[in-house]
């Protein structure tokens, strides 16, 4: 099994993603955006493991400002995992910068946006996803990482 170099992933939160656990928890569950990190945190080795990859450096971020969020998925990353919020919907411009990037990302939802409004069931941004995982809580972010690794190993 062939080790590759430690990987920087960005795991990147949009609007209202701060709230988590407070806001609307019967959509969105309980877990805080601290806590979900801390999940990632310990579990981050053995996804890595489980791919014959060496554990990325995971890098969290979270903003309410759109300019911010395009500025810091444009810094060079080996991957990322990205929950938009609302600028799913919403955001050409996400999509554009996506698209420009070339970033290999998965996109992830909490809720089950299939099953939403119908405003929510179209995204922007995943036609450039190597993949996308929604409806599972926070369990969407660990399928987001699992996917993002399995992509990455069959990138070697």
């Amino acid at each position: 099994m062939t080790r590759m170099t430690k990987k920087r992933i960005l795991i990147a939160n949009g609007v209202n993603l701060d709230l988590l656990g407070r806001r609307e928890p019967d959509i969105y569950g309980t877990t805080t955006l601290a806590s979900l990190e801390d999940e990632l945190r310990k579990i981050n080795p053995a996804l890595a493991k489980a791919f014959g990859l060496d554990p990325a450096e995971l890098n969290f971020y979270q903003t309410n400002h759109e300019g911010q969020f395009l500025d810091k998925i444009s810094e060079g990353w080996d991957g990322a995992v990205i929950n938009p919020g609302a600028w799913t919907h919403t955001s050409l411009a996400l999509a554009d910068r996506l698209a420009g990037l070339k970033l290999p990302f998965a996109e992830v939802h909490l809720s089950n946006i299939a099953k939403r409004e119908a405003f929510r069931q179209h995204s922007y941004s995943a036609p450039f996803a190597v993949g996308v995982c929604f409806g599972f809580g926070s369990a969407s972010y660990i399928c987001g990482l699992s996917g993002l690794y399995a992509w990455i190993a069959k990138q070697s």
